[in-house]
């Protein structure tokens, strides 16, 4: 059998990897250089400088590719840096529609950074892709998707989004970060690029900070290399062998990942002092009937609203917590805390959060892989 016909489970410990060829090591080893020596000058074993090419990254770029469904990989030093990298393709006049509820980092990025470049941003609710068709200009030119969206959840249909952006020329970004490949395939619904901040489930231990890009496509993959090497936003050899490390468990984390999100979700659901709870497994949730189309799970990520509450209620809770840990992130193996709106979203005006329903008293749950049971006494404890 051929590694590419490997079912993902397998794929996650032996895709697109083979024993180092000089010991036969079954992991690849970590290469801490920044050059190789050369025969001749361009006479060398494939590996010139680490910028361009390291054998360790090399090996995760090839993991990325196989277990996406994809054909390149490219891994950067951070989830911000994959997200410029596709953004550098577009000139001064071009315009990108976006997800309305997207991560604050993506939102600076795009508003802050590349706004005073002459690319324009549109951000809406995606929910009605007749609604974003509207949009599509003579100088649209991306679309990017986030989806379960950061952090309100919202689930949006990939594959009628990838048919309006083939009709009309465009390509589709989807952020996979919240559902990784274990749950969805953005690439087999017809994206372009598909992008992770590997920081988070991918590498799934909190020890490691990394981005990454799969594409099918060869020229856009050389378009996407070549900003790489030139812009140089890398990760080193240690942190591409420790989110490889960390891709070999993917499949057994999520799962359970999946299953304690599950009951998290339907105990706050039942919680008399709850006023709401964000998760696409429940069958009210807008588009629950794509989550189950194009999602083979419903994940692990919950955000929720306590009834009443302020700021302060909200940070409250979230202090008081002891088995989750109140932090910035998501995906590892620990649960996690947050709140968005002082936090991951701080960086968006208030009034644009509240838009996209992003409130003060929101909190995000990153439910991880503990006992279910204590996950529960902590949130009863800080909910009171």
């Amino acid at each position: 059998m051929s590694k590419k016909d490997l079912r993902f489970n397998s794929k996650t410990i032996h895709g697109g990897q083979h024993p180092d060829a000089a010991y036969g090591a079954v992991m690849p080893p970590i290469y801490q250089t920044s050059t190789y020596a050369q025969t001749t000058p361009g006479g060398h074993k494939g590996f010139e400088y680490s910028r361009s090419a390291n054998p360790t990254r090399t090996a995760l770029e090839n993991a990325l590719a196989s277990i996406e469904n994809g054909t390149y990989g490219l891994a950067f030093a951070s989830g911000l840096s994959a997200i410029d990298a596709v953004i550098k393709l577009l000139e001064p006049g071009d315009e990108v529609i976006s997800t309305n509820d997207l991560y604050g980092g993506s939102y600076r990025l795009f508003r802050q950074i590349f706004e005073k470049f002459g690319i324009t941003f549109h951000f809406m609710g995606m929910q009605s892709v007749d609604a974003i068709a509207e949009k599509v200009n003579g100088n649209t030119k991306l679309i990017w998707v986030e989806t379960p969206t950061n952090p309100m959840m919202n689930v949006i249909d990939i594959a009628s989004i990838s048919k309006l952006a083939k009709d009309k020329g465009l390509l589709l970004a989807v952020d996979n970060t919240f559902a990784t490949p274990y749950l969805q395939r953005p690439l087999d619904l017809g994206a372009d690029i598909v992008m992770h901040s590997a920081t988070k489930y991918l590498g799934g231990h909190s020890d490691v900070v990394v981005g990454a890009l799969v594409v099918k496509d060869k020229d856009l993959a050389d378009k996407l290399y070549f900003i790489q090497n030139a812009s140089g936003a890398v990760c080193g050899p240690m942190d591409s062998f420790l989110t490889l490390r960390g891709i070999k468990t993917l499949h057994v984390r999520m799962q359970r990942h999946c299953e304690n999100g599950k009951i998290i979700a339907e105990y706050l659901k039942d919680h008399q002092k709850i006023e709401k709870v964000y998760w696409p497994g429940f069958e009210e949730h807008p588009n629950h009937d794509i989550a189950k189309t194009q999602m083979d799970d419903f994940g692990g990520m919950i955000s929720f609203i306590p009834k009443g509450s302020s700021f302060e209620d909200a940070v409250k809770i979230v202090e008081n917590l002891r088995v989750f840990t109140l932090a910035e992130s998501l995906g590892g193996v620990e649960s996690l805390a947050g709140h968005p709106a002082s936090m991951t979203h701080a960086s968006i005006p208030k009034v644009e959060r509240e838009k996209s329903g992003v409130v003060d008293s929101l909190i995000r749950l990153s439910v991880g892989i503990e006992d279910a049971e204590d996950l529960i006494a902590d949130l009863e404890q800080a909910i009171g």
